[in-house]
């Protein structure tokens, strides 16, 4: 209901406009003066992100419409998941304590609200739910490009745009916690190793865990990046001559950074299992399987301290499971937040 701002107003009045409609319907008996004072305040970023319109789709759920520098420019989109009482424009209060929910390849910023009740589970009313979008298959990576970089640099915008952009104009506090699915899930397990200290604690449900598993686990991915007609070596180039990017991007081979954040692995083995139709076999689910057993294997070699895992046999690479992990890891993910892990 916001996305038909005029163009022509500049972008402070625009942001004024839609902030201050957005507040009056989600804090209908707060004061609007000192609302409109402190949305006046441009959303842009110095990280090179700004909110070009909000729109308010659901009960609690709010869609951020981010202009990006890292991704050349373009407008993606970021569902809120807010919690009770959230009003960012008042920044002198509570700053909220973020779950960062990532989707999976083929799906976008929607899926976790699509496919799931997380919209409705009480324990995360009183957490910001960041779910953003990753590209259909944007692996949570600043590309390679063949050595040129640049657009799309997924890491960069999530990881400092976004989360400068949420932190200084959108409540997000500086507790976070990561869970993600398949190529989420790996997402989730690279920006916990490669941002140390960003977030408190990490989940991943039926991820890539270690794409350097073997050679049917490279190629598996390599066919991942070709999707939608796509040079499969833009992203992390090739898997022998940029070995180094590839490790760079394997959980495995950064094991050693998870090893004192709670980390909990699941996964199934790819055959039918309680929540499948009759029948049903993954071959990828049964390539991640193996996966994350090497992951949670070296974890355990390099001392972590925390890691939770459950690998639960029969199951295939479907949201069924992927919203009862969820469940099954909220009390760690949502106990680092609260206990400062």
């Amino acid at each position: 209901m916001f996305a038909n701002v005029p163009h022509a107003l500049s972008l402070r009045t625009r942001v004024l406009l839609v902030l201050t409609a957005l507040f009056a319907t989600l804090t209908p008996a707060a004061p609007a003066a000192p609302a409109a004072a402190e949305a006046a305040r441009p959303s842009g970023s110095p990280h090179g992100a700004e909110v070009v319109a909000v729109t308010q789709v659901a009960d609690r759920q709010i869609d951020l419409s981010v202009r990006s520098t890292a991704l050349g420019g373009r407008t993606v989109k970021v569902r809120l998941l807010t919690p009770d009482g959230w009003n960012p424009a008042d920044r002198r209060r509570q700053h909220w304590p973020t779950l960062w929910l990532l989707h999976g390849c083929c799906g976008d910023y929607t899926s976790w609200t699509a496919r799931t009740d997380v919209a409705e589970t009480a324990a995360l009313r009183d957490v910001l739910v960041v779910m953003p979008e990753a590209g259909w298959n944007g692996w949570y990576s600043d590309w390679w490009n063949h050595g040129e970089g640049g657009d799309p640099a997924w890491e960069t915008f999530h990881t400092e745009e976004l989360r400068h952009l949420l932190e200084r104009d959108w409540g997000a506090g500086r507790d976070r916690v990561v869970a993600g699915l398949s190529m989420g899930g790996q997402g989730a397990l690279l920006y916990a190793a490669r941002h140390p200290g960003m977030f408190k604690a990490t989940a991943s449900y039926s991820g890539s865990a270690h794409p350097l598993l073997n050679d049917e686990s490279v190629n598996r991915i390599l066919g991942f990046f070709a999707g939608q007609d796509n040079d499969p070596l833009r992203v992390w180039g090739d898997p022998v001559a940029q070995r180094r990017i590839w490790k760079a991007h394997d959980p495995f081979h950064l094991a050693k950074r998870l090893r004192s954040i709670p980390v909990y692995l699941s996964c199934g083995d790819g055959t039918t299992g309680p929540l499948d139709a009759p029948g049903a076999v993954s071959a990828l689910e049964t390539d991640f399987n193996r996966q994350n057993h090497a992951l949670a294997e070296e974890l355990r070699r390099v001392g972590a301290r925390h890691l939770t895992t459950n690998f639960y046999g029969p199951g295939t690479h479907v949201w069924a499971y992927w919203e009862r992990e969820l469940h099954a890891s909220l009390p760690m993910l949502l106990g680092a937040l609260r206990s400062g892990h």
